[in-house]
């Protein structure tokens, strides 16, 4: 997001800038729905509050906007749609006012000074200056949005891709990443062994910690258990299998005397009926 920060000359200057997930996701769908797949950029007003050099985001909303891609210095937006829409705003939430404004794209562009001086009109009361400042900035949430986002991401899910593929793919770059750290140790040792490296006594206690997590399977209760717990899980998938054919078989069946009951019903209705001659 390219962003352009005014200090303020008469108030304490911007410290840290927390933004609040709505902001993002109202960003996010502003931007798949107008500029998805395209060249072309979306522009929005950035709504909260400042206190004590802190300036906290809690709402936007997207401006119509067009800009021409040859000549930087044409472009418009709709100050009119700004002006009703932040007027609709302040009706909900008088505590909000006019923060800053955001455009999406890797880098700044030659009129987002100009689009910045007419966000600036509308603080017009504020005397300030124009100048590039590296803000420190934090995604932070109320309890509700929590909640809500935590709601949306449980959600979201890709059609494409089942349950199990998703978890099979888990396991696999799990056991790739151990592997890779297995391997990692392994040349670690055997460069200590050589002499090639010297010995830190830190990294062996940790890998004797780590040896001592591991589990004895020299233990006859703990070889039952991974027994008893292996049967169970191949019996659950045995009968999910059985389950399954069966249910396959019932549908075979079903659909085979659904189609003979329709070739019943084609044949008495394709029967002639005799015509009888008067003499």
């Amino acid at each position: 997001m390219d962003v352009i920060k005014t200090q303020q000359i008469s108030w304490r200057a911007i410290e840290k800038v927390v933004v609040h997930p709505l902001v993002l996701l109202s960003i996010v769908d502003n931007y798949n729905r107008v500029a998805k797949d395209t060249r072309k950029r979306v522009v929005g007003v950035l709504l909260g509050s400042s206190f004590k050099g802190t300036v906290d985001i809690t709402n936007s909303y997207a401006v119509p906007f067009e800009e021409d891609d040859k000549d930087p210095s044409i472009w418009f937006l709709d100050h009119n749609y700004h002006e009703s829409m932040f007027s609709m705003f302040k009706r909900i939430n008088a505590k909000e006012h006019v923060v800053g404004w955001y455009s999406t794209g890797p880098k700044l562009r030659e009129n987002d000074l100009d689009i910045h001086g007419l966000f600036n009109e509308y603080n017009a009361t504020q005397k300030s200056q124009k100048v590039f400042v590296h803000v420190q900035s934090e995604i932070a949430a109320h309890e509700v949005e929590e909640i809500g986002v935590e709601h949306l991401l449980r959600d979201v899910k890709d059609t494409t891709i089942s349950t199990l593929a998703t978890e099979v793919s888990g396991k696999l770059t799990a056991l790739k990443g151990l592997d890779a750290r297995l391997k990692e140790i392994r040349s670690y040792l055997d460069l200590v062994i050589d002499g090639k490296l010297p010995l830190n006594h830190e990294i062996l206690y940790h890998l004797q910690d780590v040896f001592n997590l591991l589990p004895n399977l020299n233990v006859t209760d703990l070889i039952k258990a991974f027994a008893v717990k292996t049967n169970d899980m191949m019996l659950v998938i045995y009968l999910s299998s059985l389950i399954r054919s069966v249910i396959a078989l019932h549908n075979l069946i079903n659909n085979k005397m659904l189609n003979k009951e329709h070739e019943r019903a084609e044949d008495s209705k394709s029967v002639p009926v005799p015509s009888t001659a008067g003499s």
